[in-house]
């Protein structure tokens, strides 16, 4: 395998590119995980602070203390990290763009989301923000933005509105690669400037993606809090 895409490092974190297909945590014995591949790679202990699915590729954030991992952490749960994903679904969502709001509950044993329609043990509530770049005849390029991080809620929550993503066999969407990508990550620096740290793939599935960083703004206003 070549080696892991680092876009910044310091000696707190570093920030790097995950390949579609590795697992972001540590698995079972003999599978690479971006743990093990970093470490190998950087000489330094890794730790963990989010992940991605590992049919997901894209920007990733791997603190390089426990003090950096608490700090990242928090930024991640208050909500000061901002996730940018790029996504391709079957069929064409009903709005260009929007909020969409849920009730998740993840089913642990079969590892699987769910929409729920009341609050209960287990249940969270889950955001996001959308906008729709491009359109074919039965297929759409989506720039989508969490506002709060649960199991799979890009995938079940365009799934529940009848647009599944590609190649999501898991949710509805068919064989083929799961066509998600994580192209955007954006934070606070320890002892420095809040910075966008982007990753964009030329293409995703059928659509060329022709977009510069800036460009791809979904801004977190007043109405969309």
């Amino acid at each position: 395998m070549d080696p892991i895409e680092i876009l910044y490092r310091s000696h707190d974190l570093l920030i790097c590119v995950k390949p579609a297909g590795v697992l972001s945590q540590s698995g079972t014995s003999g599978q690479k995980s971006m743990i093990s591949l970093l470490e190998s790679q950087t000489g330094c202990r890794v730790y963990p602070v989010h992940r991605l699915d590992r049919e997901v590729g894209g920007v990733m954030i791997y603190a390089l203390s426990q003090a950096a991992a608490a700090e990242l952490s928090r930024q991640i749960q208050s909500g000061e990290m901002v996730k940018e994903y790029l996504a391709v679904t079957n069929g064409i969502p009903s709005q260009s763009e929007g909020l969409l709001t849920d009730l998740l509950f993840h089913d642990r044993v079969r590892n699987k989301t769910f929409v729920v329609d009341r609050k209960r043990k287990g249940v969270k509530e889950a955001r996001l923000m959308y906008r729709v770049l491009q359109t074919s005849p039965s297929q759409s390029l989506i720039h989508v933005r969490l506002l709060t991080g649960r199991t799979h809620q890009i995938r079940v929550q365009f799934a529940s509105r009848g647009t599944p993503l590609s190649g999501d066999g898991k949710y509805g969407g068919g064989s083929g690669p799961l066509l998600l990508w994580a192209f955007g990550l954006t934070l606070d620096l320890p002892g420095a400037e809040r910075k966008r740290f982007t990753a964009i793939p030329s293409k995703l599935g059928s659509f060329l993606v022709p977009f510069a960083p800036e460009t791809l703004n979904l801004k977190k206003d007043e109405n969309n809090s």
